[in-house]
């Protein structure tokens, strides 16, 4: 069994304020491609297991359930890191929050506690990094977000465990994707 821990920029963080912004289907292509890449090479069950933010967690499991089909090896897992946690969201970003979770494999909580304190955040960390063999960020060190906190708790516990793997996807990446995935839609465009 594998077991991948997703995550990255909060929407905001990259400027998407609309589902329709082409940064999104970017991102997801990236993510799809990325999964069909360490899905192909394996039958047994491979979890991807992520968190609630909207952004690249809510994208990867969009993008996981989009492949799903292909992929009857494929289990996702949502991990809220404590109780209430979309609570101060508005009605439609719970909405949308609470219809993902109903098409997931799996979702629970590390904490059934309200939020307390930043080491329920650090709990959540542990929680993720032992339940799984592997990270994929979409992250640059350079463009510090929130993510730059999982990052670092990654990197201190691959100093530990040498084969805790980590896939880090930064912007010239996303930006050579973007080309790509622009490239592609001319292409289909002419046809």
């Amino acid at each position: 069994m594998k077991r991948l821990w997703t995550t990255g920029y909060r929407a905001y963080e990259l400027g998407v304020f609309d589902e329709k912004n082409p940064k999104v289907a970017v991102i997801k292509d990236v993510l799809q491609k990325q999964l069909r890449y360490q899905l192909d090479s394996t039958s047994e069950d491979f979890w991807l297991i992520t968190g609630p933010q909207m952004g690249v967690e809510r994208w990867s499991i969009e993008s996981a359930l989009t492949i799903k089909v292909d992929y009857p090896q494929l289990k996702i897992a949502l991990m809220e890191p404590y109780a209430d946690f979309a609570a101060r969201w508005n009605e439609n970003n719970q909405a949308r929050l609470a219809a993902i979770k109903a098409q997931v494999d799996f979702a629970g909580r590390v904490s059934e506690k309200k939020y307390e304190s930043p080491e329920q955040l650090r709990a959540y960390q542990n929680f993720m990094l032992h339940y799984t063999d592997g990270a994929l960020l979409i992250y640059d060190p350079e463009h510090e977000g929130k993510t730059v906190w999982d990052w670092r708790a990654i990197n201190r516990y691959r100093e530990q465990n040498a084969d805790y793997s980590m896939r880090m996807i930064d912007f010239d990446e996303l930006q050579e994707a973007a080309e790509e995935y622009s490239e592609r839609l001319r292409e289909t465009d002419e046809e």
